[in-house]
C-alpha cells in the first residue's frame, strides 16, 4: 500500500469518528459549561495517549502473519458492521444518520441534568459527558491508526493521517459552532466500511498464508467488487421495499 493510500485511508475513517466525538462536546459546551467539556476532552485525550503508548509498541512485537490475521478479522468485524448500516441507510430500510437531531439529543438531555461541579470541575456532567465521547470515539480512532499503521510498518503516516482529521473535524466544528450536519457521513461510512472490509479480506487471507496475485495490487480490484457488492445489495434492498409498499 502506498503512503498517500494509507493516509487517505485513515483520515476518512477517523473523520467519521472525530465528527461523532465533535457533536458530543459541543452539545456539552453549548448546553452546560465550556470550560468544563473542555477539561474532559483534554482528560480523554490523555488517558488515550497513555492507552495508545501502552498498546502501540506491544502490537509491533506481534510476527507480521499473526497480526495481519487478528488485525483482518477485526477489520472485517467493524467494515461489515459499518457496511451494513450504509447499505440499510441508503436503501430506506434504516434512518440516515443526522448529526444535527444527535446534537439536539444530546443538548436536550444535557439541559435536562442535574447541575454540580467535584473539584476544579466547574460542570461534572459536561465533563463526563465530554470524556465518554472523546475516548470512546478516541479509540477507534487508536485501533484504526496503530492496525494500519502496524501492518504497513509506517505508524507516522497513520498517526499524520489521523491528526489532519481531527484537525480538520475540530476546526471547521468550533469554527461554525455547530454540529457538522453538511458532512455526508452517511456516504463516509459506505466508503470506510468498503475500504475497512476490503483491508480485512486482504490482510486475514495473507496472515492465513495466502498470497493474493499482484501483492499489494491486489486491493485494486478487491475494493472495487466490495463496493459494487454492497451497491447490489442497496439496489435489491430498494426494490425489496418498493415491492412491499405495492
Amino acid at each position: 500500500m502506498s503512503s498517500w493510500v494509507l493516509f487517505f485511508t485513515v483520515l476518512l475513517a477517523c473523520a467519521v469518528e472525530a465528527v461523532e466525538a465533535l457533536t458530543v462536546v459541543l452539545a456539552a459546551g453549548t448546553s452546560r459549561d465550556w470550560r468544563s467539556a473542555g477539561q474532559g476532552t483534554v482528560a480523554a485525550l490523555l488517558a488515550l495517549a497513555v492507552t495508545v503508548a501502552a498498546l502501540g509498541p506491544a502490537v509491533g512485537l506481534i510476527p507480521l502473519d499473526a497480526l495481519r490475521l487478528v488485525v483482518g478479522a477485526l477489520l472485517l468485524v467493524f467494515g461489515l458492521q459499518w457496511l451494513r448500516k450504509a447499505v440499510l441507510r441508503a436503501s430506506g430500510h434504516k434512518s440516515l444518520h443526522d448529526e444535527t437531531a444527535a446534537y439536539a439529543r444530546e443538548v436536550a438531555a444535557a439541559e435536562s441534568a442535574e447541575r454540580g461541579g467535584r473539584g476544579r470541575v466547574r460542570d461534572w456532567y459536561a465533563f463526563t459527558l465530554s470524556f465518554k465521547g472523546v475516548f470512546l470515539e478516541g479509540l477507534e480512532v487508536a485501533f484504526i491508526v496503530v492496525t494500519f499503521g502496524s501492518n504497513e510498518r509506517n505508524v507516522p503516516i497513520a498517526v499524520l493521517g489521523a491528526l489532519v482529521a481531527v484537525l480538520i473535524v475540530t476546526g471547521v466544528g468550533f469554527a461554525v459552532r455547530a454540529p457538522l450536519a453538511r458532512v455526508p457521513e452517511n456516504t463516509m461510512k459506505f466508503v470506510v466500511g468498503t475500504m475497512l472490509t476490503s483491508f480485512g479480506i486482504f490482510w486475514s487471507t495473507e496472515g492465513a498464508g495466502a498470497h493474493w496475485p499482484g501483492s499489494d495490487a491486489a486491493l485494486v480490484a478487491i475494493v472495487p467488487a466490495v463496493a459494487l457488492l454492497a451497491l447490489g445489495y442497496i439496489t435489491l434492498l430498494r426494490a425489496d421495499g418498493k415491492a412491499e409498499l405495492r
